[in-house]
């Protein structure tokens, strides 16, 4: 909300309180608003004030102020629109970043706003008709930018051509786009963009257009007519014309404070620290290519204007005006490249127990009446969260994979490492989400081991599959309810991790675990989503907002926090009857604990009487941060900026910085092949923490390969599936999405630029969930085993050795001990149980008696699902056994269902 003062134009009444731009041009020493219809017309003899506003959920806006200063704007306009920033960011409560831009020089944040680009115009702006003197006539325009495209004017000779970049020639009836051979291919792609908007911006869409490629000349009329406007056909010069270069950024820095008088005084120092910071006082960092003026907060709107009026002198003098980028900073809202000049920089925030709480919070916000999107309800579940897909999990243990058995799939350890399979329907089509988890004791080779081996099952799926390194206690939200139900022990059953133990001389406290106390967190958000997480035996280990298991030997206590739900009794109560269902618990609440309790808990201590952060996952939605690897790795990494789908170019890989994981797209053309590439780079990512801080190196990474994006990772764009399934390069795809609105398909329903809006999605996927697999988990019921090898299907002479391992035997010959190595030779959507029956078989054909399908059934039936036995009844024994019919069983809860099952033995 705006705050106005007698020092503040009257201009600014009103404004941030809605997303989105706002511009106002500097005419006759006033401020006048530019209407929408005008947004991207910049006049070169005039001075802009642009304000960005992103409103943010349950969190305070953002707001960026541009002033922009045309090549022949008089030096009073270019000072007053500095002035009328600085009143608008007081207007704003001084929670703004602002920054200078020049006439072709503009940063890529500015140039972003106006997709797919500004084209200055010559002359005033007016009022009455946004331009004096206008008029249509034949312009020569040069483009440059992979992402964001600088237009610039050049003169209309042959000379102004070279092999290099991409230019446009506007003519009346047809606009031509020459690409130099030496011009990228992501440059004529967004180059296209701009033909586009000129032929509708400028000829109304009645215009044609023509593609020339540099040095093809014969058997070509558009050629010959673009050549025609220079005089006809000549080479151009091999030498390059180009004379824009990309600005490098420099890491050393000098910095001045500025008195109120305006004048620079050096600190004297190169290493910088932020105690050096006084808030009573304006400083200037000079880095070459860019300048801050850093503004504390208790320095007054004058002083401000003088360190900035200062600081532009210093830069006239230094010969740097026009090229130099000039941001302007007030404290407590520093961007991450000014930071990154500090040696150090104490965090804004800390989010200690983010990852604990995250679930907690969101049903408490849902339960105040707040729009949560990670907490659908269960008829809305997005498939991939579920629980219907198909589930499987391995343990890893050195070079061999363990797959385990359903009951044990849903109890991990934290001393191993574990691969997660979850199989989902989504848009008609089968997705796999492969999740690494590691566990937080687990031993670092058993790491290396898990990538290596996982990375190994995903490229066997033709790299279609989704594949996600988590880290325990960092686990995204939509870990968690694959499993429906999960118990994290502590230990661990890997060959490493049992070394490791006997070389610390532990091996008596192994072989006493069992009779050893074991104190369990319960977590979660449902009866289909809730954890229990075995923590130290302490009484630190509390926390007021959660319950908890306290179990010694046949002695159980439940305790309940002063801070916990109605919700978390519930789930506690149901995560008592999933550990065991013969535990009698004794129940106690926070200030009445017995000395039994807190004896076996070591003694009474301080613990956390918890009070929750509100930044969490879907508060930043449409906040990521987009970054282009421009040299392959994250040490070159460039901030895309307003980024949409169309930026997602196929021969880039891209990092997707969500705050709380981070994705990996590789794009099909890209150079990088391989899932575990992709990782690495992921992992080196979070290690540098390049431009935001916040990361660590336990954020979930995701590495999602072009075409196969999950719908957990589109909803950050607006996604039009036409686009995603276009083949090609992007200069190649640009141009025939562009002949296509060109032969009458514009508007069409079928037209792959349709936007796809937020609330269609939404149903979309709640109809896919509802109408995909039946199944609960259609998971292979055999018991624990190693990955048996398989022979490749592929030429193995290239493979790893891991590859080759997992592909040493046929699937044939395992048939009949259980292997599941199908993972790794088969991306076929149908699975088999112990290689003998198929799983998509209507179990209904089959039936058996009551007495064969028990779980301690002497004479057991084999080829079933057996994570549903009770289907394989006929209609009459199972209104016998359950005392109802199975149209009325099946409408009960999960819970009810299984507890049911387990009465009965079929559990």
């Amino acid at each position: 909300m705006s705050r106005l003062s007698k020092d503040i134009d009257s201009a600014f009444q009103g404004v941030g309180t809605k997303g989105g731009l706002e511009i106002w041009c500097i005419y006759n020493n006033q401020l006048i608003s530019i209407p929408k219809s005008c947004f991207g017309k910049f006049h070169s003899r005039n001075a802009y004030l642009v304000l960005r506003t992103v409103l943010r959920k349950m969190e305070i806006p953002l707001y960026d102020i541009h002033y922009w200063l045309g090549n022949d704007a008089n030096e009073v306009d270019s000072v007053l629109a500095s002035d009328k920033a600085l009143e608008l960011d007081a207007a704003l409560g001084s929670c703004t970043v602002q920054y200078r831009e020049v006439q072709g020089q503009e940063t890529e944040k500015f140039l972003s706003y106006f997709k797919p680009c500004i084209i200055p115009v010559e002359g005033n702006y007016s009022p009455q008709t946004g331009l004096v003197g206008e008029t249509y006539h034949v312009t020569l325009l040069m483009c440059k930018g992979d992402h964001v495209v600088r237009v610039k004017e050049v003169p209309f000779l042959r000379s102004s051509l070279n092999h290099d970049d991409v230019f446009i020639l506007d003519t009346a009836s047809k606009v031509f786009l020459f690409a130099g051979c030496n011009s990228s291919t992501q440059e004529k792609a967004k180059a296209l963009e701009v033909v586009e908007y000129i032929k509708d911006n400028k000829h109304d869409g009645r215009c044609e257009m023509a593609t020339i490629e540099d040095g093809k000349f014969s058997g070509d009329s558009d050629a010959g007519e673009f050549w025609s406007f220079f005089g006809g056909y000549a080479p151009i010069p091999k030498f390059s014309s180009s004379t824009a270069q990309e600005q490098t950024l420099t890491t050393s820095a000098e910095m001045f404070w500025i008195d109120i008088r305006g004048n620079l005084h050096p600190t004297g120092t190169s290493s910088l620290n932020k105690d050096m910071l006084e808030t009573n006082k304006c400083y200037m960092l000079d880095c070459v290519s860019e300048v801050f003026v850093w503004m504390g907060r208790k320095t007054s709107l004058t002083e401000r204007k003088t360190s900035i009026s200062a600081s532009e002198e210093f830069l006239r003098k230094e010969g740097r005006l026009t090229s130099t980028s000039l941001v302007l900073l007030t404290e407590g809202l520093e961007n991450a490249r000014f930071r990154s000049f500090f040696d150090k920089w104490p965090q804004t925030a800390e989010s200690s127990y983010y990852n604990e709480c995250r679930e907690k919070m969101a049903a408490m916000f849902k339960q105040k009446g707040y729009d949560v999107e990670e907490l659908p309800d269960e008829e809305d579940e997005p498939p991939y969260t579920n629980g219907r897909g198909k589930l499987k999990v391995w343990r890893v243990d050195g070079d061999e994979l363990s797959l385990l058995s359903i009951p044990d799939q849903t109890k991990l350890f934290s001393g191993d490492c574990y691969i997660v399979k979850y199989t989902y329907s989504y848009n008609e089509r089968t997705e796999n989400l492969f999740y690494v988890w590691i566990g937080s004791e687990s031993m670092q080779q058993d790491r290396v081991d898990a990538v290596s081996n996982a990375s190994a099952i995903v490229a066997s799926t033709k790299g279609e599959s989704v594949m996600c390194h988590i880290y325990q206690g960092n686990e995204p939200a939509r870990f968690f309810p694959i499993f429906q139900s999960l118990v994290v022990y502590k230990g661990g059953l890997s060959r490493r991790y049992k070394m490791f133990l006997l070389e610390k001389a532990n091996k008596d406290e192994i072989l006493s675990n069992e009779n050893k106390a074991s104190l369990f967190r319960v977590q979660g958000t449902s009866p289909r989503n809730m954890q229990a997480i075995q923590v130290n035996l302490a009484a630190t280990s509390l926390n007021s907002s959660y319950c908890y298991i306290l179990q010694n030997g046949a002695s159980i206590f439940t305790w309940i926090g002063n801070l916990s739900s109605d919700a978390d009794h519930d789930i506690l109560d149901r995560m008592l009857y999933f550990l065991d269902t013969s535990w009698q618990p004794i129940s106690m609440r926070e200030g009445n604990e017995p000395d039994t309790f807190w004896d076996l808990l070591g003694g009474k201590e301080d613990y956390k009487h918890f009070v929750f952060c509100l930044t969490y996952e879907w508060s930043m939605t449409g906040m990521a941060l987009l970054f282009r690897c421009t040299q392959g790795t994250v040490s070159s990494v460039k901030e895309i900026y307003n980024f949409v789908q169309d930026d997602l170019t196929t021969e880039d890989v891209l990092l997707l910085n969500c705050e709380t994981e981070v994705y990996v797209w590789i794009g099909l053309h890209s150079n990088i092949k391989s899932k575990q590439q992709a990782l690495t780079l992921g992992l080196k990512f979070l290690e540098m923490d390049i431009l935001e801080e916040g990361l660590t190196v336990r954020t979930p990474v995701y590495v999602v390969t072009e075409g196969h994006e999950p719908p957990f990772f589109i909803r950050f764009f607006e996604w039009v599936p036409g686009k995603a399934n276009m083949h090609g390069n992007s200069f190649e795809r640009k141009l025939a999405s562009l002949k296509e609105k060109t032969t009458g398909n514009k508007g069409s329903s079928g037209s792959p630029w349709r936007s796809h809006s937020k609330d269609n999605s939404s149903r979309d996927i709640r109809s896919r969930s509802v109408n995909s697999n039946g199944s609960e988990r259609g998971v292979s019921p055999c018991s624990s085993e190693k990955i048996s090898s398989l022979s490749s299907r592929e030429d193995s002479s290239n493979s790893t050795p891991v590859v080759k391992k997992l592909f040493s035997k046929s699937l044939s010959e395992n048939a009949s001990d259980g292997s599941v190595g199908e993972e790794l030779s088969s991306s076929s959507d149908k699975e088999n149980q112990l290689g003998r029956i198929n799983l998509d078989l209507s179990l209904e054909s089959l039936t058996y008696s009551y007495e064969q399908l028990r779980v301690d059934s002497q004479e057991p039936v084999t080829d079933i699902d057996a994570t549903r036995r009770e289907t394989y009844l006929t209609e009459k024994e199972f209104e016998e056994r359950f005392k109802m019919g199975k149209l009325e069983f099946y409408a009960l809860p999960k819970w009810k269902q299984n507890k049911l099952k387990m009465s009965l033995h079929l559990f």
